[in-house]
């Protein structure tokens, strides 16, 4: 079982705290899936400056193929965050060479050798989602919080596992999960904070449960959730049983200042 993660790379540095560390939604579903025991690659591109080797040191000793990381001229990306009691606030983005990136022929090549394909709306690479669903990849999208973006029922149909996030189990999320699950994907989730989670599949609503503990850093409760349940869907385990296995794994992370 092969796992490729294809989009937006950065470093996230807290000045206030004098920390930084290298991550984004597809870094942190790649380390925590390779630590899971399926070979996982990262296909982004970074800056030829010390944040973009210190992204590429830390994913080599983590075992991720990076072969298809991308050094360009320029600075790799970097968010400015705060930490407001437990939870992070985003400040100024510099999006760096990322705004350069783009899939080459070797790279579509590369990620069709997979079985799974995790993305996001800022890894650009959307426009190469049907073709990658013809190869026969699982695609695994996190749309985070951004349920409004018009371009959603676009990429929809083109997604098995689309994953978002919310802050309440109400009629608004209800119906709005079973608007996306119309549009093609095989279950639709719904992570909801200290809530639980929420999933769909077209018949069934299933509940699940947080874990609660210390939390240090909410930074990468999303990515460890998604990993952990996609860990349960290929080792077949039930809904319920894969949003726990999301919540198990999000529950440690967010113990920790450092997102994996």
């Amino acid at each position: 079982m092969r796992i490729a993660a294809a989009g937006f790379c950065c470093i996230d540095v807290y000045n206030n705290l004098k920390k930084y560390y290298p991550t984004g939604n597809g870094v942190d579903f790649a380390v925590h899936m390779n630590r899971l025991g399926y070979a996982s690659s990262l296909i982004s591109a970074v800056g030829n400056d010390s944040y973009g080797e210190l992204m590429k040191e830390t994913l080599k000793k983590e075992g991720i193929d990076i072969s298809h990381l991308h050094t360009l001229a320029g600075s790799t990306a970097v968010i400015q965050l705060e930490l407001n009691g437990n939870d992070r606030v985003h400040g100024d983005e510099d999006e760096g060479v990322m705004e350069q990136f783009s899939l080459t022929q070797k790279d579509i090549d590369f990620i069709s050798t997979h079985d799974y394909l995790h993305t996001d709306l800022f890894g650009k690479i959307l426009n190469f989602l049907p073709f990658f669903q013809s190869r026969g990849l699982k695609t695994v999208f996190d749309f985070s919080t951004f349920l409004q973006d018009e371009r959603i029922e676009h990429i929809l149909p083109s997604v098995n596992y689309a994953f978002f996030s919310y802050e309440q189990e109400d009629d608004f999320i209800w119906d709005y999960m079973k608007w996306a699950k119309s549009l093609g994907p095989s279950l639709v989730t719904v992570t909801l904070g200290e809530h639980g989670s929420l999933s769909y599949n077209g018949q069934t609503f299933y509940k699940g449960e947080s874990i609660p503990v210390d939390v240090v850093n909410t930074v990468g409760a999303g990515d460890s959730f998604i990993a952990g349940f996609i860990h349960g869907t290929i080792c077949g385990q039930s809904i319920p049983d894969c949003l726990k296995s999301g919540a198990t794994l999000a529950s440690s992370v967010i113990t920790q200042f450092e997102p994996y």
